[in-house]
């Protein structure tokens, strides 16, 4: 039996690592965010035609961007260690398409139902990770 729970405390532990070396854990710091990131996949759907963007300011918290309609903007505020929020102002353009609507709606509602962000990978793209209660946003950092 004590080879049974050895095994399994080695198993546990190897995975645990594995996820924090593969960036599965929250950041806790938005030091590392700053600059523009493109929005590349919402909720298992290919969404890079909408052309939304954050851009993250860490020593002023704010966060400023393109939802694929509107220009937005808001103060991020820490609602736990590794969790954040902001309450959003955009302007009111009208969306051209269904894909901009889609996006508009699910990146402002994951902003303000509020988020964690993870360093991750997906398709070969490095990226970040924002989840929220309801959305899987995944985001390409620009320029790399």
């Amino acid at each position: 039996m004590l080879n049974r729970k050895t095994l399994m405390f080695t198993l546990f532990t190897t995975l645990f690592a594995a996820s924090l070396l593969a960036g599965n854990t929250p950041l806790k710091h938005l030091n590392d965010l700053d600059g523009d990131w493109h929005l590349r996949v919402m909720d298992g759907k290919e969404v890079r035609k909408a052309r939304a963007i954050l851009d993250f300011h860490s020593k002023s918290m704010l966060l400023e961007g393109f939802d694929g309609c509107n220009r937005l903007s808001g103060k991020i505020q820490r609602t736990s260690n590794d969790r954040f929020f902001s309450k959003v102002t955009s302007t009111r353009m009208a969306c051209r398409q269904n894909i901009h609507r889609y996006v508009s709606r699910g990146l402002k509602t994951a902003i303000k139902e509020g988020f964690t962000i993870t360093k991750s990978k997906r398709y070969g793209v490095e990226g970040i990770t924002l989840k929220s209660k309801h959305h899987d946003l995944f985001f390409k950092r620009m320029g790399h």
